[in-house]
């Protein structure tokens, strides 16, 4: 049968570190749903995990990306191997609470092309996070939401659920960091398409290393800043 959602959760080295995280989202997910560990090697540290956490749990499977290393090509990858229509990513490192992805799912559902968990509005929070990364984000995050009407008031988070045939039709360009998720709300922007959010409480992770690059990654996430305003093509 078609998945009701598929969940795309990218690792990376995770080794034992991976199954808090993944048994919290099986125990969050429905029955209907797929979800994906992409890794980018067939030696990652987190495939024998998953293989015995999925040995009791048909939904969960290991996808080895063969787009090239980052998060931005396992993505990628993840989106080619959903079998669903609705496609949720979040990462392996417990950061995101998976209780938020019924809600998002519902909203694409009803329409939206992206559903956003944010850390910035009402109800949201963020714990942790490391104090500069934390501002910039908020700030584009608030700009985007009060000048660019983005639809969202926390568009740089990557954990978000996605209309998987507006992400076929307008394909993805990002190739290294978490930018994706900043660039298909500027497309969704751009397009005039709806964007919606539900409030998420987000935690710095307190097991194994971030796999966060901010100095390299930040020019990625301008591009896609200043495309929302509608600079760039």
């Amino acid at each position: 049968m078609t998945p009701r959602y598929s969940v795309i959760v990218t690792a990376h080295e995770e080794g034992q570190s991976v199954v808090g995280p993944i048994e919290r989202l099986l125990e969050a997910v429905g029955s209907s749903a797929e979800i994906l560990v992409v890794v980018d090697s067939p030696s990652d540290s987190s495939i024998p995990f998953i293989h015995e956490l999925s040995k009791t749990d048909s939904r969960l499977r290991v996808a080895i990306n063969d787009l090239g290393r980052g998060p931005a090509k396992a993505i990628r990858y993840g989106f080619s191997q959903a079998n669903s229509d609705i496609v949720v990513v979040t990462m392996a490192d417990g950061c995101d609470d998976p209780h938020q992805i019924e809600e998002m799912v519902r909203l694409v559902e009803r329409g939206v092309v992206v559903a956003a968990a944010t850390r910035y509005s009402r109800g949201g929070q963020q714990i942790g996070a490391p104090f500069f990364k934390s501002v910039l984000s908020r700030t584009a995050g608030i700009t985007l939401g009060i000048f660019a009407r983005i639809g969202t008031w926390d568009a740089t988070n990557s954990f978000k659920a996605y209309s998987k045939p507006f992400v076929d039709s307008v394909g993805i360009e990002s190739d290294k960091g978490f930018e994706v998720g900043l660039e298909l709300v500027a497309k969704a922007r751009r397009r005039r398409l709806p964007v919606a959010e539900v409030p998420t409480i987000w935690l710095e992770r307190t097991d194994g290393i971030s796999k966060f690059r901010l100095t390299e990654w930040l020019p990625l996430y301008l591009k896609w800043y200043l495309y929302a305003f509608g600079l760039g093509n």
